[in-house]
């Protein structure tokens, strides 16, 4: 495997090759089905392959390719059973891994980050990397001074890879609409743009991550590295063992899923109230298991910068909408601009159509489930249903984007995981605003 590719006709190549792909899939697919071949067949078989298509080029790719591919597969427990077998797979994989680069270009990246004498460093370091994704590599060392260390390598090029995928990704993100159901992929593109430069200074990154590590120092539920040194392009950090979340997802007993959920419905508000910072990249490779139960917690390449903690507006709008009060729902989201003032919109018919996102902290306890999620977004899509309409009546404000994803993307994870959570008394005592009713009985 070469480096990166950095081409922008390269890429540009790579990613064109989806969409026509798909054109020529559906044109033999139409031919199958007039030799007599079902027509459900056919669908699964073009399915199977432009997923497959699909995300080997945006792993291939890794930039801002792969970080959209790894933005959609977050959401993969909202596809309909026929359709998530073939995706899984692939969509997993690319969470967890990419084709690495070689060692050669690992060493001139360490060479120009950390000087010549690089290697004095470490006692040890392995070529391999463990872990790939979207714009570096980790390999694992050993300190100066004894510690082990996870070293996370940016690839060469990485930026100008990533501004030539996002000018391209608009016709991946075709071929991505017709089968996610109910995503808007318009706004993460735009959200993945606007956080591209920071995401390419790894002395941000850095400077986040150590954040967080000092905010959970010693915490009984949470783990994070502290970093040794962080460069432009070089971040070293202490060591973290542990099972990620997505291996959970695929092998984990009921137990774990359990603790796994809870802990990271947890995180996704301690985050923000203990260091200011919502942790932006929610998909399960980011999250594992440690073998003292805590959860620990990776890549702060993007963060959301909320110094007062989630917006308590939130919380007061959850209460309001657990007690009923549509009049007062449709207010607060007038407010706060999720509704325009000159959008007519009936409060009992926004408040219906709210209730799949109540629906957890009704009870004491709930199980996030696929079967669950898909009813959710069939619940917003069905053209059928009265309130399909209310969703056209809506409005996202641009300091609620990434709010919205992460919290999106969090309800995916947990789908996945399918764990059961007291997630009623996590955001009553994390998500400033709330104070949530009583249980009815």
């Amino acid at each position: 495997m070469t480096d990166l590719p950095r081409k922008a006709v390269v890429r540009s190549a790579r990613l064109a090759s989806v969409p026509l792909g798909l054109a020529g899939r559906t044109a033999l697919g139409f031919g199958k089905r007039i030799g007599g071949k079902p027509a459900e067949v056919v669908a699964a078989e073009l399915q199977a392959r432009t997923a497959q298509q699909l995300f080997q080029v945006l792993g291939e790719l890794k930039g801002g390719a792969m970080k959209f591919g790894q933005a959609l597969s977050i959401f993969e427990a909202a596809f309909p059973e026929e359709m998530a077998g073939p995706y899984r797979a692939m969509l997993t994989k690319l969470q967890d891994s990419a084709p690495p680069m070689p060692v050669a270009s690992v060493h001139g990246v360490l060479r120009a980050e950390l000087g010549s004498s690089w290697r004095s460093r470490f006692t040890a370091f392995d070529d391999q990397p463990v872990a790939s994704a979207s714009i570096g590599q980790v390999h694992r060392g050993v300190w100066a001074d004894g510690r082990e260390v996870a070293v996370k390598i940016q690839y060469p090029g990485a930026g100008a890879a990533l501004m030539s995928d996002i000018k391209q990704l608009s016709r991946v993100a075709k071929v991505a609409t017709s089968w996610v159901p109910g995503i808007e992929i318009g706004p993460i593109l735009d959200e993945l743009r606007e956080r591209m430069a920071e995401e390419l200074d790894y002395r941000l990154e850095a400077s986040s991550q150590e954040t967080f590590a000092t905010a959970f120092d010693d915490d009984p539920d949470f783990a994070v590295a502290h970093v040794l040194e962080g460069t432009e392009h070089v971040i070293v950090s202490e060591w973290m063992d542990g099972v990620p979340l997505s291996r959970i997802i695929t092998d984990g007993d009921q137990q774990q899923r359990d603790d796994a959920s809870s802990l990271y419905l947890e995180f996704l508000l301690a985050g923000p109230a203990e260091t200011g910072l919502l942790h932006a990249d929610p998909h399960p490779g980011n999250f594992r298991m440690l073998p003292d139960g805590r959860l620990g917690i990776i890549d702060f390449g993007a963060v959301n910068r909320l110094p007062d903690g989630m917006p308590p507006e939130i919380g007061r709008l959850l209460t309001l909408g657990l007690e009923g009060g549509a009049d007062g729902v449709l207010a607060g989201l007038r407010e706060i601009g999720f509704v325009r003032e000159r959008i007519d919109l009936e409060p009992e018919r926004l408040l219906d159509y709210l209730e799949p996102f109540l629906a957890p902290f009704r009870t004491d306890e709930f199980t996030f489930s696929r079967d669950w999620l898909r009813g959710v977004f069939a619940h917003i899509n069905d053209p059928r249903q009265p309130n399909y309409a209310v969703a056209y009546k809506l409005n996202l404000p641009p300091e609620y984007v990434l709010i919205h994803r992460v919290w999106g993307g969090g309800i995916g994870v947990l789908s996945q995981l399918g764990g059961t959570v007291r997630g009623r008394e996590i955001v009553d005592a994390l998500l400033p605003g709330a104070d949530l009713p009583p249980v009815e009985a």
